[in-house]
């Protein structure tokens, strides 16, 4: 009993000075902690920022040069005397082909994420998830040598010529459709970007539809609903918020693909109304041109890499104010 009295004597008169001894060294650790994720934090800022100011400093001669009318002229001619350059070519083909791949990728990869989370057998789940992972794998030259070969003289000869014949005469339609079939094309570019940004769609959707509540889809189920109307009135509105964020997703990387568009996109900077005639993108012109341009050349490529930066943050800041308020509406 003696040394037991003894022994917590000891531990009491050492306890307040290990006590606080711990708490410094948990406070310092704290800190510490602290500082590196913030200056983690920070440095994104900083390198976001550098970025910008690299790029505005590099196309402010063709800013100073060509003005706001650099946006709407179509010509792009680096060399003729003076330099004639316009983004509106490169800008409308990265409009035009991020939207006809998003049109084909997302019901698809929606429709691939239904399935796979509410009808596909447990057996087959795994190949086909291991499927799209290896499509999300593949790199895109690969993806634009398939394009080439394949995928390319495929459309223009059976493809593109039937389009041509069934919408030929109808109004507005005729006119998108319009020929002659081309191996490198709008359409062809549109078609491997959907191809590259399937795999973002669904392997997020398919996440999200995962965490939906079991006890919900079973109350539904429970009083009579199809797997339609389950898919519909509970899964969607519950993961909405969810699929929105991977389309945007899928979106930013269909507006800044650069190799395999610029194998079968053609890069022609001329805009034709036809989805079947040749085109080009920003990233393409960039990737096409820029190891041999000097000068105002090179400041105009720069200015439209700069033009593809705003785009996609403009995207992706609409994305962010739409997530708000769905998030917003869906607490009130």
């Amino acid at each position: 009993m003696a040394e037991m009295a003894v022994e917590r004597d000891v531990m009491d008169a050492a306890g307040p000075y290990d006590r606080a001894k711990a708490l410094s060294a948990f406070k310092l650790g704290d800190v510490t902690f602290y500082w590196i994720t913030r200056a983690c934090a920070i440095s994104v800022l900083l390198i976001l920022g550098g970025i910008i100011i690299s790029l505005i400093i590099g196309a402010w001669p063709a800013i100073r040069e060509y003005g706001a009318g650099f946006l709407w002229t179509q010509r792009w001619a680096p060399s003729a005397d003076p330099p004639v350059l316009g983004a509106l070519g490169p800008v409308y083909g990265t409009l035009v082909t991020s939207f006809i791949a998003m049109m084909i990728a997302i019901p698809i990869g929606l429709g691939i994420a239904i399935f796979l989370t509410e009808i596909c057998p447990i057996w087959l789940r795994r190949p086909i998830g291991l499927a799209i992972e290896l499509l999300a794998g593949i790199p895109s030259i690969i993806y634009g040598m398939w394009g080439f070969f394949v995928l390319g003289p495929f459309l223009a000869d059976s493809f593109q010529p039937f389009m041509i014949k069934v919408f030929d005469g109808v109004p507005v339609l005729g006119t998108i459709f319009a020929g002659p079939p081309s191996y490198l094309s709008l359409f062809n570019a549109s078609l491997i970007l959907a191809i590259m940004v399937l795999p973002f769609i669904t392997a997020i959707s398919v996440d999200v539809f995962k965490t939906v509540p079991p006890v919900l889809k079973e109350a539904a189920y429970g009083v009579g609903c199809t797997t339609w109307e389950v898919v519909r009135n509970v899964v969607i509105p519950y993961t909405r918020v969810g699929v929105i964020g991977g389309i945007m997703l899928a979106l930013g990387r269909a507006l800044g693909e650069t190799m395999a568009v610029t194998f079968i996109i053609g890069n022609s900077f001329k805009i034709q109304s036809s989805i079947f005639a040749p085109g080009t993108t920003i990233s393409a012109a960039i990737a096409s041109e820029f190891a041999e341009s000097d000068g105002l050349h090179q400041s105009g490529l720069i200015l439209l890499g700069l033009l593809l930066f705003i785009l996609t943050f403009f995207v992706l800041a609409a994305a962010r104010l739409m997530l708000m308020r769905l998030e917003k509406k869906a607490g009130n």
